[in-house]
């Protein structure tokens, strides 16, 4: 593995992922080791504002234009990727598992598909480590009745994130080396332990 990992931080709504790539990015910093930041949707301004149209609660798309539009964002974020491979550490607010776990096995777009557009963007892009946040119904509940505001993706029924945290969990057992589960239900110090003693063995 590249001490210049591409590391994905992968999970659904409420789930604490956003919260722990915050809490390594400024590890990074405060640590001085260069980096890039970004996440899915969005990333750059093109692909922020697709991330504006897509979580819109306004949008009311069907499931194959989420899926063209959350990889047209994709599409805008692959150069910059590209630039920075190996040369810095990437760390991305999800990626290509997420695409599936919502599209395919929340949504039920065929994964064949998913996986061809992805192996066309991403060409010899490849990702080192995924940190998959897990998070029980309650939990979930009770974190999304916290946000200020919703955007489409947070209003979705329990069913709906339940068959896409049972879809990640899939995708992790199959390329479990690479994947650290965190049980995001605990205390939020303690993962963040985990994940920064994690962080220091793949970068150096």
């Amino acid at each position: 593995m590249s001490k210049k990992p591409i590391i994905v931080f992968e999970g659904i709504e409420g789930s604490g992922k956003s919260h722990h790539i915050s809490i390594v990015s400024k590890y990074l910093k405060n640590n001085k080791i260069d980096y890039l930041k970004i996440r899915e949707p969005g990333g750059n301004p093109n692909s922020e504002k697709i991330r504006k149209i897509i979580l819109s609660n306004k949008s009311n798309f069907n499931k194959n234009t989420d899926l063209f539009l959350y990889m047209a964002a994709r599409s805008e974020n692959i150069s910059q990727i590209q630039k920075y491979f190996h040369k810095k550490i990437i760390l991305i607010d999800r990626f290509t598992d997420s695409t599936i776990a919502y599209q395919h096995y929340g949504m039920g777009v065929d994964i064949n598909l998913i996986k061809t557009i992805n192996k066309f963007l991403l060409k010899n892009i490849k990702v080192d480590f995924t940190f998959l946040n897990l998070v029980n119904n309650k939990n979930l509940y009770e974190r999304l009745k916290k946000r200020k505001s919703l955007n489409r993706y947070d209003k979705f029924n329990m069913k709906f994130y339940n068959k896409v945290q049972r879809g990640f969990v899939k995708l992790s057992n199959i390329n479990n080396r690479k994947y650290q589960l965190i049980n995001s239900n605990l205390n939020i110090e303690k993962n963040e332990k985990i994940i920064l003693n994690k962080i220091d063995k793949l970068i150096k």
